[in-house]
């Protein structure tokens, strides 16, 4: 995990892109942020992207290649996996199936897409200080 990398945001909905950037606008974390339409335009990004990302924030419902089948995908990759690159379900397509599924393909977490600023806020903010403080395998090289 490269807590000075990328965060990696794929969704694709406008405003729900155009929200979470004014989120981490506003918490002012130093990450850029590299955003996704769909699973298959963030692997492209992710076999080409040598540096590794701090952490991964999918929707589950995409065009191409949905936020499960990513996963799974990141998962069988051996150069990707190596990089304990945290992946995290950030959606409002939320039932029990789903979040089963979510956890089934080891995902680190599912969170549900807040409809106000504030809890937007507030849940980014807990996700991102959660993960700067954890310690992944890689970051004793």
């Amino acid at each position: 995990m490269n807590k000075d990398g990328e965060i990696i945001i794929i969704e694709d909905d406008e405003d729900d892109r155009f929200l979470l950037e004014e989120v981490f606008n506003a918490l002012q974390y130093p990450n850029k942020r590299v955003y996704f339409p769909d699973g298959l335009a963030a692997l492209e990004y992710l076999h080409s992207n040598t540096s590794g990302p701090f952490i991964i924030l999918s929707d589950i419902n995409m065009p191409r290649l949905n936020g499960l089948e990513l996963r799974n995908k990141l998962q069988t990759d051996a150069a990707l996996n190596l990089k304990c690159i945290p992946y995290l379900f950030f959606s409002t397509a939320v039932n029990q199936k789903v979040v089963i599924d979510a956890y089934s393909s080891s995902a680190q977490g599912f969170f549900v897409k807040q409809t106000s600023f504030a809890e937007l806020l507030d849940t980014i903010t807990v996700i991102i200080e959660y993960w700067k403080r954890c310690a992944a395998p890689n970051n004793f090289t």
